[in-house]
């Protein structure tokens, strides 16, 4: 297996060196499937005419990540793909692209950076090609994930029935080069935001392309909650760059899904043993009127406390890129009773 590029280049690469990738809109049920073609040591075209015939199956379109090889010993196999309209992009090392191009008889835009080291990007960065986004383990909007040939009659089907719409690399709505802030909301996913959820036990229920609520089961009742101190309660918290990404799209979009999502908290209320007890269900917000609009009671932060909260919600508004200022200057606390939620929302 080829092996990942370092975390200095991987660095440059999330931050748009050698023309790479970012992904798309944040909020949009677009994600791009790569799927790779193996071909050593039969170099025949077979995996990839067994591929189409699944993809075909399933009713998708994908981008096919294949190396130069197959331009030469089954021209055949790729044009049949590129027929089918599938994407083609490469994968290993860059030579021969105009052979790859006229095999496929496509444009070949994009290619996968693994193992690829700085004079192979920069060779493709010469010819216009662009390397492809880090896939996840998971999809999300806009991004894209890798599923082996063997896992696509299962895969691609989980992704529909969570919202998502399998499309080719190309495809994805608004599919841009990175740029610096793409890099910094990287680091700050996977520090910040990771070290956070590990530390509060924060369970994420955003699976579905338009689900934007995760929640945290606490011991306690925090102040200025009119409970016992030691009340367990459960904790909302957005997923910040898929709310924004929906409200890019509309704020009925954005307000729609996040009354579908307190849904999917009070669906895991009912059957996850961590928020059995949880007697009460807040959230600290500037989303405090659409959660009023839904049932829930406001209370005002301490003025310093708020002060904090609301320098926190500055940051994450520079770091997931919304110059749009939020309705309401001041956080507050929205919370409802455990009855009462379960009520409306169960």
């Amino acid at each position: 297996m080829s092996a990942a590029p370092s975390f200095l280049l991987a660095a440059q690469l999330h931050a748009g060196a050698y023309g790479a990738w970012a992904g798309g809109h944040p909020g949009t049920p677009e994600v791009g499937v790569t799927v790779p073609i193996q071909t050593v040591p039969i170099q025949d075209g077979a995996e990839l005419r067994s591929v189409l015939a699944q993809v075909q199956e399933v009713g998708a379109k994908v981008t096919f990540l294949v190396p130069t090889a197959l331009a030469h010993s089954n021209p055949d196999a790729l044009r049949a793909a590129t027929q089918a309209g599938h994407e083609i992009a490469g994968t290993g090392p860059p030579g021969q692209i105009s052979s790859l191009e006229a095999a496929s008889a496509q444009s070949i835009q994009s290619w996968d950076a693994t193992g690829l080291g700085r004079a192979d990007l920069r060779l493709l960065a010469t010819q216009g090609v662009h390397p492809l986004p880090f896939p996840l383990d998971m999809p999300q909007p806009g991004q894209t994930v890798r599923v082996l040939p063997g896992e696509l009659e299962q895969r691609l089907p989980e992704m529909r029935a969570l919202g998502y719409r399998p499309v080719p690399v190309r495809d994805i709505p608004g599919l841009r080069q990175a740029g610096p802030r793409d890099l910094l909301l990287h680091l700050y996913t996977h520090t910040v935001e990771a070290n956070f959820a590990r530390e509060h036990g924060v369970i994420n229920l955003a699976q579905r392309a338009d689900a934007v609520m995760r929640v945290a089961a606490l011991d306690h009742a925090p102040a200025p909650l009119p409970l016992p101190h030691n009340t367990p309660t459960a904790e909302l918290h957005l997923h910040s760059p898929r709310i924004v990404g929906l409200a890019g799209r509309s704020a009925l979009t954005a307000y729609r899904a996040y009354l579908r999502s307190l849904r999917d908290v009070a669906a895991a209320m009912q059957t996850l043993p961590e928020l059995q007890d949880a007697r009460a269900v807040f959230a600290v917000t500037l989303f405090h009127a659409q959660l009023e609009q839904g049932g829930f009671e406001l209370l005002p932060l301490p003025p310093a406390r708020a002060r904090i909260y609301g320098l926190g919600f500055r940051v994450l508004r520079i770091v997931y890129g919304t110059a749009r200022p939020p309705s309401e200057p001041q956080p507050k606390m929205a919370w409802m009773t455990r009855e009462a939620f379960l009520a409306k929302y169960g």
